[in-house]
């Protein structure tokens, strides 16, 4: 009897009941809205019908905060891929994650097509060392079969402590092959700017590999750095960058954009969820000519930067078409330590682009060309320590007026992207000269 009244309770506190005026806030609603939550009223007879059954009659007595838990899991699976009910343990692993530091094997992963898909490896890690690219499919974890398991069960399954191993068979679907792969979890820690250098021509070069709480502070001294050392034009390379949190794509693009300049627009059920994010203040970049490159590992938040500095006509953007995911996830804390992760609203570029399940188009389709090392193919950069050597010679004041050579690992994407810097740069001097 008491789980009957907690339900009853549950719902007059989900459709409302003003105990000071006495009477249902549903009398104050709208006809369609009320025929809709007489709708729902019925279909919550049949759910506590079923969850009356289940406590009669199942084999073993059930605890109940296991079909509680059970049953919000569930009605959250059916919303879409990244809307996710988190037990305490897994909101725990969640606030790790955004700190930037846990055990696991570095991979960016999603639902497509019902099969689990790799968005991106992280750098350096187990998962980007064994060659793992974006687009493969998990099709099995330890020899289970991963066709319907949730995102939550999967990361559960990924991670765990370091130097332990998990089997996994990928599919690649470019060459239709299945692969095993034993790997060994390790300690992940996230580093959003991998790379910050000076290439040929004064050109800079900045990775950034995700967005997180510590991402704008980083760039900001990345960006310093190449600034003290003479730089003229930026490659900001967002390719396999599987987003982060939106606030911090906007902080992001503001380096790059002008004051009250519009970044990003959310639209959601509710009008506190239908948003403008603009530039606070003039990024310190924002007259620098500029190209930024994405792939389809480039997601979410790498979206946003991406598709506002090309609707701002900011930068070119250059290289294949970006994963598609528009959609904006709130973190809803409950009461016993829990969480609902929500997908509240959906985001449009400033000129109101939709981009989920289509992507960001490159204004010039670079695919890239074999693995030649690159980072971006997911391939280990044997020249890594070469390379890294340029960002050391920024911050020496003896070497600001230097043009220290194109590094060996630089594939045909960052080559062109180099070619069309080198091009606008000799346009608008020319234009200087009329």
């Amino acid at each position: 009897m008491k789980w009957r009244i907690a339900i009853a309770a549950a719902l007059l506190i989900l459709f409302g009941f003003d105990d000071a005026q006495g009477v249902s806030l549903e009398a104050k609603r709208p006809l369609a809205d009320r025929a809709t939550s007489e709708d729902f009223y019925k279909e919550i007879e049949l759910f506590e019908h079923a969850m009356s059954l289940v406590r009669s009659d199942y084999v073993e007595e059930p605890k109940a905060k296991q079909l509680i838990y059970g049953a919000i899991k569930g009605m959250l699976e059916t919303l879409d891929p990244y809307s996710q009910f988190l037990d305490p343990d897994s909101y725990n692993e969640l606030k790790v994650d955004t700190e930037g530091e846990f055990g696991g094997l570095g991979i960016e992963i999603t639902l497509r097509d019902d099969l689990l898909t790799v968005i991106s490896p992280i750098d350096d890690t187990p998962a980007y060392q064994a060659g793992i690219i974006a687009g493969d499919r998990i099709v099995k974890i330890d020899g289970q079969i991963t066709r319907g398991i949730t995102l939550l069960d999967a990361v559960k399954k990924l991670r765990g402590k370091p130097g332990t191993t998990v089997a996994l068979t990928i599919l690649r679907e470019k060459g239709n092959e299945l692969k095993e792969i034993t790997l060994q979890r390790a300690i992940i820690k996230i580093q959003s700017i991998r790379e910050a250098k000076i290439l040929a021509d004064t050109i800079g070069y900045v990775r950034v590999s995700d967005f997180r709480e510590h991402t704008p502070k980083d760039l900001q001294d990345a960006l310093t750095h190449l600034k003290e050392g003479g730089v003229d034009s930026l490659i900001l390379d967002l390719r396999n960058n599987p987003g982060g949190l939106l606030d911090v794509s906007r902080a992001v693009a503001e380096f790059f954009l002008a004051r009250n300049q519009l970044v990003v627009t959310t639209k959601g059920r509710l009008r506190q969820q239908n948003l403008e994010l603009r530039c606070r203040s003039d990024g310190m970049v924002k007259d620098l000519p500029m190209v930024v490159l994405i792939n389809e590992g480039s997601a979410s938040a790498s979206e946003i930067v991406a598709g506002a500095l090309q609707d701002q006509h900011r930068a070119v953007v250059l290289g294949t078409k970006s994963h598609g995911k528009a959609s904006v996830q709130t973190i809803f804390p409950l009461e016993d330590g829990s969480a609902l992760r929500l997908t509240t609203s959906k985001y449009f570029t400033p000129s109101g682009r939709s981009i989920h399940g289509e992507g960001i188009r490159p204004d010039v389709e670079v695919p890239l060309e074999g693995s030649g090392g690159s980072e971006a193919s997911g391939g280990k950069d044997k020249d890594k320590d070469k390379a890294d050597t340029a960002f050391e010679r920024v911050e020496s004041p003896e070497d600001k007026t230097a043009n220290p050579p194109l590094p060996p690992a630089m594939d045909n994407q960052m080559s062109r992207a180099v070619d069309l810097l080198k091009g606008i740069k000799v346009y608008q001097q020319n234009q200087k000269k009329l």
